[in-house]
This record gives C-alpha cells, structure tokens and sequence, in this order.
C-alpha cells in the first residue's frame, strides 16, 4: 500500500510542498509500481491495463513538462526514482 505521507515528505521541496511537479511524479510511481505488481497476479485484469496506460501517459506528460521547466532537477528525479528517461538530446 502507498504511504502517501512519506511520499510527500520526501519529495517536497518546503514543508507545505504538497503538489509540486516531483511529488506528482512520485506517488504516480508509487501507484504505477503497485498497479504492475497487482497484473503480474492478474494477468486477465483488463481494466487495471487500461488503468495503468492513463497513470503512465500521466507521468509521462508531468515529466516531459518537468523536463522543459527544470531539466537539472528532471535528472535527479529520474534517478532518485529509477525511472528510464526517453531518447531525447542531452542538453
């Protein structure tokens, strides 16, 4: 289960950061982790495929925008989280 609280504490950038970029990114990885555990149960959980498609394209798209606004503090999410970053030009 996601301990949304030690989440939160450990990506904010100040006490009450409690919707920043980074820690939108990590509860979506915190529920993109748990959800693929719970198909390799269940393989026939069509619902909970479509379900982890949507959180994926989600973070994707918070990440791609974390990327443009601040690209150095992009990288030390991704590998705080161990997240494979695109085949996009280093800059």
């Amino acid at each position: 289960m996601i301990d949304k609280k030690q989440t939160i504490q450990a990506f904010a950038t100040s006490e009450k950061d409690t919707g920043s970029t980074a820690v939108q990114v990590a509860l979506l990885t915190e529920r993109i982790n748990n959800l693929s555990k719970h198909l390799t149960e269940n393989k026939k959980d069509k619902h909970g495929q479509r379900g982890l498609q949507l959180l994926n394209g989600q973070r994707r798209r918070l990440l791609k925008y974390l990327e443009r606004t601040d690209y150095d503090g992009y990288i030390a999410l991704t590998d705080r989280l161990s997240i494979r970053r695109g085949q996009r030009v280093v800059r």
